[in-house]
């Protein structure tokens, strides 16, 4: 939107090369603005936070809002030239649960604040797993880490600007006060001893995460994704894929039951450029997300991509974080219930795969000729998406030759 003050920061030689990040909600009937900040702004996305928090929930029939607010929100900020980092994407903030809290509490308990519970907010989108509070009961326990995996790792994977709060990456607790402005006292500080284990493993994974964030600018793209055929490369830069392992349609979308799903990544990076001219090429990476509550066999997409995948990381399986894990590109995952996995394609791999396919038919439009007579026929390479005229002895079949043999055209 545009405003005297809106203008004014745009032209300001000082604040208009900062970065301008909204809170893009006040009081009023027309406080909520979100996505109608100019372009230069980034927007604290409050539908990431509770569409996110709603799917690993639980909650059925969201898979197609996941979709957008995961890759960006383009939705909502994709006009006037914004790129996804206009989304400031977070599940908790400085007000409200800790994500421990989060995962521990149905309801606030801000007695501590002397104001009767009355303050704070009650529509938290929270789940305590199965008990209000602290427990020892172990598979509440274990299914509370679990999820603190599941919303960290889909935080630092979105396109956009991930936030989280300090003491989130080490399961920070307020005692399920969700408005802890006025305190200056433990509920409010932070204990860096980290003198308990899962805090301490939770901490490295999120350390892991943040590192494949900042490794691979697949995950980071400064360009929405357009669901188009990368160049060469027989995938496109997004492709959403179904639990049965092929590409999503409208009644999986529209499923009201549907908490599972996962997308495929070309490896395109945008608009990226390496050393001012070719287009920066990434990994391909398949992300699978489950938030139902039980175990199901997500069939892996048939593409030439990658004829295997390697696991990075499992939210269902912390002890397995370090073992090597290799699944065939036909087989399938067992995704277990409420969990998130990463899986890298090998590339060696998939360059196999592509040159394999680099064995076409000719095609002519005249009689197969007789022995020892020359032809003139039309061969695609179906990894490259090119064609090329050239003259060959009669035959059925060919096999494109590597890039030096061309004289007519390269591969």
């Amino acid at each position: 939107g545009s405003s005297g003050f809106l203008d004014a920061v745009r032209q300001d030689p000082v604040l208009s090369r900062t970065k301008l990040i909204a809170e893009p909600w006040d009081l009023g009937g027309d406080g909520y603005r979100l996505g109608g900040f100019p372009p230069g702004w980034s927007e604290w996305n409050g539908r990431y936070r509770d569409t996110v928090r709603k799917f690993w929930s639980g909650e059925g029939g969201l898979i197609g809002d996941v979709a957008s607010r995961i890759t960006g929100s383009s939705d909502l900020f994709s006009w006037g030239g914004r790129r996804p980092w206009a989304s400031l994407n977070f599940v908790t903030a400085h007000d409200g649960f800790t994500l421990h809290d989060m995962l521990s509490y149905n309801h606030k308990h801000n007695e501590a604040n002397l104001e009767g519970n009355a303050d704070g907010h009650s529509d938290n989108n929270s789940w305590n797993c199965g008990a209000e509070g602290p427990t020892d009961d172990p598979q509440i326990k274990a299914l509370r880490l679990q999820q603190t995996r599941n919303y960290l790792a889909t935080l630092l994977l979105s396109q956009g600007i991930p936030m989280f709060v300090a003491g989130d990456e080490f399961g920070r607790s307020q005692n399920g006060n969700n408005n802890a402005y006025c305190q200056d006292s433990e509920i409010s500080w932070l204990d860096w001893s980290l003198s308990n284990e899962d805090d301490r493993s939770f901490l490295e994974f999120v350390k892991l995460v943040i590192r494949l964030r900042k490794s691979h600018a697949v995950f980071r793209r400064p360009a929405f994704f357009r669901g188009i055929f990368i160049p060469g490369t027989g995938a496109k830069d997004i492709c959403w894929i179904s639990p049965a392992g092929r590409e999503m349609n409208s009644s999986d979308w529209s499923s009201p039951f549907a908490r599972c799903l996962g997308f495929l990544l070309g490896g395109t990076t945008g608009d990226v450029k390496e050393d001012g001219a070719a287009t920066l090429q990434d990994e391909r990476f398949l992300v699978l997300m489950n938030a139902h509550d039980g175990m199901i066999d997500f069939h892996l997409p048939p593409t030439c991509v990658s004829t295997r995948w390697s696991r990075l990381f499992d939210t269902a399986r912390p002890d397995e974080q370090h073992t090597p894990v290799t699944i065939p590109g036909s087989g399938f995952y067992p995704l277990e219930g409420r969990s998130m996995v990463l899986l890298i394609g090998d590339r060696r791999k998939s360059t196999e795969s592509l040159r394999r396919r680099r064995i076409v038919d000719l095609t002519t439009q005249s009689q197969p000729p007789r022995r020892g007579i020359t032809k003139t026929a039309v061969v695609t390479s179906t990894a490259q998406h090119q064609r090329f005229r050239i003259r060959v002895r009669s035959t059925s079949r060919i096999r494109i030759m590597r890039k030096r043999q061309w004289s007519t055209g390269k591969l």
